[in-house]
Formats: C-alpha cells, sequence, structure tokens
C-alpha cells in the first residue's frame, strides 16, 4: 500500500497530475518507436513529453517537481495533446494551472452538514422514488425511506459514518449490490479526484480519501490513476441485485442543491405502474418510516434559498 501512495506525496497537485497521466500514455500510442532494453519508467519519459509538447525537459521538470507554476494557454494546450487528455481531463489540467498560479489559501473549515427544511420537504414529497441529499465529498446527509433501503447494509453503520464513496469500496453488501460494481468505483474516484484538484486541501475529503487509501487496495489503485471527470447530461439507468425486491433498473437524476456547501439531491425516477415502481413503492412501504432528523440549517444558509 505504502508503494501505491508514494507517488502521491510531495510536489503541487498539478505536478502529480502530470506525472500520473504520463506513466498511463504508451510510447507507441504517440508514434515513438520503444528503445531497446528495459524502460524503468511506466508509461512516457519526462524527456518525451517535453518533445512532444515542444518545451524543454528542464521546463517540464519543472512544472512536475512544482518549481513552475505558470504556464501559458498554448503549452497547456500543447501538454494536453502529448499526454492524449480528454475534454474532461484537459479542463481538468487548466483548473490545476489556475490553482497553482496564486498562492494557496490556508485550508478551509469542513463545510456544514446542515440540511435545510426545504430540502427535507422535498425528500418526502418524493416518495416512493428513492431520494437523498449528499455532501461534496458523498456524506449521506438525509433521505427518505427508500433511498435508506435501496442501499441495502449501509443502514448498518451509525448516521455520521453513512457515506456513498465509504459504501462503495468498504461495506461488503456493495459489490453484490451494484450490477456494474467496478464502473460505480472508478466513477467515484473520478469526482473525488476532480474535487481535489480544485479542492486539495478541503478537510472532509481529505480525511475520506487517507481512510479509503488504508483500507482499500482498489481505491488505492484507481486513486494513483487520477483520473477525472465532469458530470454528463445523459446517464445510463442504475441496475441492483436487490436482496428484498430482486433485479431493479431504475434512472437517477442528480442536481446541485443552491445556497449549499456543494450539496446534492439524487433522485431514483420510476413511472408509476411499471414494476420498478412497485419495486420503489415496496422498499418505501416496508422501509422504516422514520425519517432522521438533519442538523439544522442556520438563518444565513435559509435565506440563502430562492
Amino acid at each position: 500500500m505504502a508503494e501505491q501512495r508514494h507517488n502521491d506525496s510531495g510536489g503541487t497537485e498539478l505536478g502529480r497530475f502530470l506525472r500520473a497521466r504520463r506513466t498511463q500514455v504508451t510510447p507507441a500510442e504517440v508514434g515513438f518507436t520503444p528503445s531497446a532494453g528495459v524502460r524503468r519508467t511506466p508509461g512516457l519519459r519526462r524527456e518525451e513529453v517535453a518533445a512532444l509538447a515542444g518545451v524543454s525537459i528542464d521546463y517540464y521538470t519543472r512544472l512536475e517537481r512544482g518549481k513552475e507554476t505558470r504556464p501559458s494557454l498554448s503549452v497547456v494546450d500543447a501538454l494536453g495533446r502529448a499526454l492524449k487528455l480528454d475534454t474532461a481531463e484537459l479542463d481538468h489540467l487548466q483548473d490545476l494551472v489556475i490553482r497553482a498560479a496564486r498562492h494557496a489559501p490556508e485550508p478551509p473549515p469542513a463545510p456544514s452538514r446542515a440540511v435545510n427544511p426545504q430540502a427535507t420537504l422535498l425528500l418526502e414529497s418524493l416518495r416512493p422514488n428513492p431520494a437523498y441529499v449528499t455532501s461534496r465529498t458523498l456524506d449521506l446527509l438525509a433521505h427518505n425511506p427508500g433511498a435508506l433501503a435501496l442501499y441495502a447494509g449501509i443502514e448498518d453503520w451509525p448516521a455520521k459514518q453513512r457515506n456513498l464513496a465509504r459504501f462503495l469500496f468498504l461495506h461488503p453488501a456493495a459489490r453484490d449490490l451494484y450490477a456494474d460494481w467496478d464502473t460505480q468505483l472508478a466513477g467515484c474516484v473520478a469526482r473525488l479526484r476532480a474535487l481535489a484538484g480544485t479542492d486539495p486541501d478541503a478537510p472532509d475529503l481529505a480525511n475520506l480519501v487517507g481512510e479509503l487509501l488504508l483500507k482499500s487496495l482498489e481505491f488505492a489503485k484507481l486513486w494513483d490513476r487520477y483520473q477525472v471527470t465532469r458530470s454528463t447530461h445523459t446517464r445510463k439507468p442504475k441496475t441492483f441485485h436487490h436482496p428484498q425486491v430482486g433485479d431493479i433498473t431504475l434512472h437517477f437524476q442528480g442536481m446541485q442543491l443552491e445556497g449549499t456547501p456543494g450539496h446534492r439531491l439524487g433522485v431514483y425516477v420510476t413511472t408509476p405502474g411499471t414494476p420498478e415502481h412497485d419495486a420503489v413503492t415496496l422498499l418505501d412501504m416496508t422501509a422504516p418510516q422514520h425519517m432522521p432528523r438533519p442538523a439544522q440549517a442556520s438563518p444565513e444558509q435559509t435565506n440563502k434559498q430562492p
């Protein structure tokens, strides 16, 4: 495990991203003929990336080591082409460059976990469709009965421990619950990686990532790959192998809650009269009906609501 975490120590987030991405591009992918002998570096060497991007080896080395923090837009674009970054990864690289160019502030306090009363009422009104509110780091802050029942097994944990990333990687029931468990893992890590790039000093993120690096080999491997993602408008339905209602495929909608510190509403939507709707209705009816009382939102948070 220590070896897997080594690549994430030292330097800047910009440098860590560049190092991680060049290890995943082979010389053949960029048109280089592999040299004779054993390559000590997985993927591309620094000098190969520098040549592809049209910068000096010294300049690129300083970028990776955090000594250079103000590459021009043309250099950023050239690095994106050299490392074969997709649109989301290039956007992330640009975000890291912007952050590296300014003085990093003191670590901010952890965002409030308080869920405003309007969001709680919304969860209730969406029944029997499973709905919940998560923090930016996927803490399960509030939910209606069906949502807690859908994530079968998460109710075993105390409310403050319930986190969808923690559930995915650490709860023994998660592997059997998700039909595409491996895909869910990759998407979860990519989302956390994107947050780490824009707010790497966030204590809530650092605590979660530190725990998962120590306890989950799958998380550590995916974290070192340094893949990032952006939300998309199209989402595939999610299939669950649920121990109570059997196989169930649900459409998901997620949205940011305005006036909150990154809270998101997640809803599994079903059509009345369908087997899926009958299944979530059964979950809603048989789940414990007491909805945990969320922490009260401050007057400032409540006043921010439109």
